[in-house]
């Protein structure tokens, strides 16, 4: 009997090459040996969105025209995408593929849904936008600091493991403990225990993973590399780009699309609420705080290949992704 293919991932933080790396790579197999069309399954929480293109490096449109892309400018910034989703559609997108004969390549730097790909998916609860809300306007008056400490009398389990200063995070452990009475760390608990008793829900990916990441450990070069990319942003027309997003009259800064970093961080500064200076010191430092908790992610996975492309050139790098390709060929 032949074993299902592997489900092929390509991960890391943010600012580390996966996009560019993606695209030689599917250039490169397909006109190796025994070459595969390759289609990129993006696995990345603001790609999804429309009219976000700047401010996420979304691949242009000459790139998706080169290699077909999947979850990419399926949503409207006012609509919320759950992990559920991302998983359904996930699944749905790898399949299609297949059937076309193709190889599908999982692309992408949002570890949970990464997490949720290897693992299976926690069975938490959803919140109502009002309740968020309400837990932004107090925010606004006494700052996440305060919250994080009604946080700590509420969950310390979730609250010791937050910045106090991380604004989304504790919105979300404050919205589930509120609305069901229930921390979210006893949430997430009950949710392991579940998946560990039952193992693996394999009607999610029914396959498998095979997982290339691109983990630098050299923070300077990582921290080079997203100023520089912020930078180009910029002039490439960022700042324009979130201007026609304000415009839009069903969108707000509560919006998940919004609170994305770089986004969150130049709303605020076109609210008048930061010098530009600022805006710009603090959107590289939100990247580069993402890129560190990413970072922590990866290390907490197991089994899976891990390059640094802060010890290595290009050439280097894509050979050896090229050989970790080949090699599932023969899986």
């Amino acid at each position: 009997m032949l074993k299902p293919a592997l489900v092929d991932c390509l991960i890391g933080p943010t600012a580390s090459g996966k996009s560019g790396l993606a695209l030689w790579l599917a250039q490169a197999a397909a006109s190796g040996p025994g070459g595969q069309a390759i289609e990129i399954v993006s696995m990345d929480s603001v790609l999804i969105y429309k009219a976000m293109d700047i401010g996420t490096a979304k691949p242009t449109a000459a790139e998706q025209a080169q290699t077909p892309h999947h979850l990419i400018d399926i949503l409207e910034p006012e609509e919320v995408f759950s992990v559920a989703q991302f998983l359904d559609q996930a699944k749905a997108a790898i399949q299609a593929i297949r059937g076309r004969g193709n190889r599908p390549l999982v692309v992408g730097g949002t570890m949970l849904y990464f997490k949720a790909l290897l693992q299976g998916l926690d069975d938490l609860p959803s919140t109502p936008l009002g309740l968020r809300e309400e837990i932004a306007a107090k925010a606004a008056v006494l700052g996440w600091p305060a919250l994080h400490a009604e946080l700590q009398t509420h969950d310390p389990a979730t609250a010791q493991r937050l910045n106090p200063n991380d604004a989304q995070r504790i919105s979300r452990a404050l919205e589930v403990f509120l609305h069901t009475g229930v921390s979210l760390s006893d949430w997430i608990q009950k949710s392991q225990s579940r998946l560990e008793s039952k193992a693996r829900d394999q009607s999610l990916i029914p396959t498998g993973l095979r997982v290339f990441a691109l983990q630098p450990e050299d923070r300077s070069w990582l921290h080079r590399r997203i100023e520089q990319r912020f930078l180009t942003m910029l002039d490439q027309g960022f700042l324009n780009e979130v201007r026609q997003l304000r415009a839009r009259p069903e969108l707000s800064a509560l919006h998940p699309s919004m609170r994305a970093v770089g986004y969150r961080q130049a709303w605020a500064h076109l609210n008048g609420e930061q010098s530009e200076p600022a805006f710009i010191e603090a959107g590289i430092a939100a990247s580069r705080q993402l890129a560190k908790r990413q970072i922590t992610w990866l290390r907490s996975f197991q089994n899976i290949n891990r390059l640094d492309p802060s010890t290595m050139n290009n050439a280097e790098l894509e050979q050896m992704a090229l050989q970790w390709w080949q090699a599932g060929s023969a899986e």
